[in-house]
């Protein structure tokens, strides 16, 4: 959630765990106003550590989040581990008046400050081994709990002005336990205390006349198609926020089709020699390749971080694995199709291509299932393995092959027939075909080839480079099935693999 806003993070829950017909305005701001963050609003929530809200800003806007579910019970698991002790007294204030809506909070906590520890009305103590020492109310200055240990013998007496925290852990301690004699856990069970814990725990457990069986529905909060749709908002947020991963990518593909422009001026204006033909094929090669692995790179650690939040969501029950990957891919399509109309609108009239609607239709089409089929590997990379680092050592080591079987280095034709095989199982090498014979498939005219007679530049195509008519069409479907099964194969990882270590 580094690229939201506290807002839309609150927006994004309301909309996926609140039912329709609560006012969730006035809601959402009274939950704000709860955890104190009505100022820090539009404040974004950053990088731990790094950018956006500080430690205990977070702490308070993690409760936030599961208040907007409106949950009778929350469990905290060390509320205030790693905060110091201003940062840890606004957290527990802010416990403190969550309680205080009727709400009952449960949390585990070690050695905690005096303040901390009076913000409690109950305590339940354990020693090592998880066996109970004692269960009850804290009362006034802890005085119920400092007069039921003082009430052992020969346990020490709390001193004046010492934490009763502090004091409890020392007088239950194994080596305690041991020069006084005394088991704490036996006692406890032997004591009032434990027998009215018991009563009460057999008159709760008992339901009251005319009542239901507590039923929990399987599912979601809501239904898919509005899951999606709050996905799909959520990537929009984060997408129009994370100014550094766009503005680089639109301005590399900027720079990008200015120097192919300025490099190969209008060398697809005329056609007269061989080399002509593969200085078009460079460029082609160029844009096939150089752009795609860019943005594969700079999607990579979106994705990944994406990912952490995907766990502890899909986890509460927000929202299906589906439903995120459908929002993932969806929200890429139009920076795709932006920077595409970047690069065409610049690189194909500098190049000199034919200037016809066909044809400049065919160079974009093939640019975007060229951009989507690198993205969607990139994020499939992501999903298949454990971190950042090894999705992008695979990802190089694919796009190695990709690039040597492309058929620039090396035409179809030229390439040994026992592996022949790698070129038609790779995407480069269907965008390369489909731009080359796109762009140059219906030429005619007569270029001179070394050593051999002139011949067609469709001739040409055909005899030295394999690009071959009755295989256009073919390898357009190529690309949209392996689109395809890049997005499965996503969805299908990041469903099932989990790489998450706590």
């Amino acid at each position: 959630m580094s690229h939201y806003s506290s807002r839309h993070g609150f927006d994004f829950l309301r909309t996926l765990t609140l039912a329709k017909e609560i006012t969730f305005q006035m809601f959402i701001d009274e939950v704000m106003d709860l955890v104190e963050l009505t100022g820090l609003k539009n404040a974004m929530v950053g990088i731990a550590g790094a950018t956006g809200l500080s430690a205990e800003q977070r702490k308070r806007l993690t409760i936030a989040v599961e208040l907007v579910a409106s949950p009778s019970i929350i469990f905290m698991d060390e509320p205030t581990t790693g905060l110091d002790a201003r940062a840890a007294a606004i957290v527990m204030r802010t416990v403190r008046k969550t309680v205080d809506t009727g709400r009952t909070v449960v949390c585990t906590i070690h050695q905690p400050s005096i303040g901390i520890f009076e913000s409690f009305d109950e305590l339940l103590l354990m020693k090592r081994g998880g066996q109970i020492i004692y269960s009850g109310s804290l009362g006034p200055l802890s005085s119920n709990m400092i007069k039921y240990f003082e009430a052992i013998p020969g346990v020490p007496r709390i001193k004046e002005g010492q934490n009763p925290a502090a004091w409890v852990l020392d007088i239950s301690s194994h080596i305690t336990e041991y020069v006084i004699g005394v088991d704490y856990a036996e006692i406890y069970r032997s004591s009032s205390l434990y027998r009215e814990n018991m009563l009460l725990i057999e008159e709760l457990g008992q339901p009251a006349p005319n009542t239901v069986d507590l039923h929990f529905p399987p599912g979601y909060w809501q239904n898919f198609r509005a899951q999606c749709m709050a996905c799909l908002w959520k990537q929009r947020c984060a997408y129009w926020k994370n100014s550094e991963h766009n503005v680089v990518r639109f301005l590399n593909t900027f720079a990008v089709s200015i120097m192919f422009g300025i490099v190969f001026w209008k060398i697809g204006s005329t056609i007269k020699r061989e080399q002509d033909v593969f200085n078009i094929l460079g460029v082609v090669y160029g844009s096939a390749l150089f752009l795609g692995f860019m943005n594969c790179s700079i999607l990579q650690p979106v994705v990944a971080m994406e990912r952490v939040v995907l766990y502890r969501e899909k986890a509460a029950g927000m929202y299906c694995t589906l439903a995120y990957a459908i929002a993932q891919m969806a929200i890429e399509l139009p920076y795709m199709l932006v920077q595409v109309l970047i690069f065409a609108s610049i690189v194909y009239p500098m190049i000199g291509f034919e200037m016809t609607a066909v044809k400049f239709f065919w160079f974009v089409l093939y640019m975007v299932l060229s951009f989507m089929y690198y993205t969607l590997y990139g994020m499939m990379t992501v999903a298949l393995t454990p971190n950042l680092e090894i999705a992008a050592g695979l990802s190089f080591l694919i796009f190695i092959f990709w690039n040597v079987f492309s058929g620039f280095i090396i035409g179809r034709e030229l390439i040994p027939i026992w592996w022949r095989w790698v070129y038609w199982a790779n995407p480069a090498a269907w965008t390369v075909y489909g731009l080359m014979f796109s762009q140059l498939g219906d030429r005619t005219e007569l270029i001179r080839v070394p050593g051999q007679p002139d011949q067609t530049v469709r001739e040409f195509l055909e005899g030295y480079l394999g690009l071959e008519n009755r295989y256009f069409n073919l390898v357009t479907c190529l690309h949209l099935a392996i689109i395809a099964l890049f997005a499965f194969l996503f969805f299908i990882f990041i469903k099932h693999l989990k790489f998450q270590r706590r």
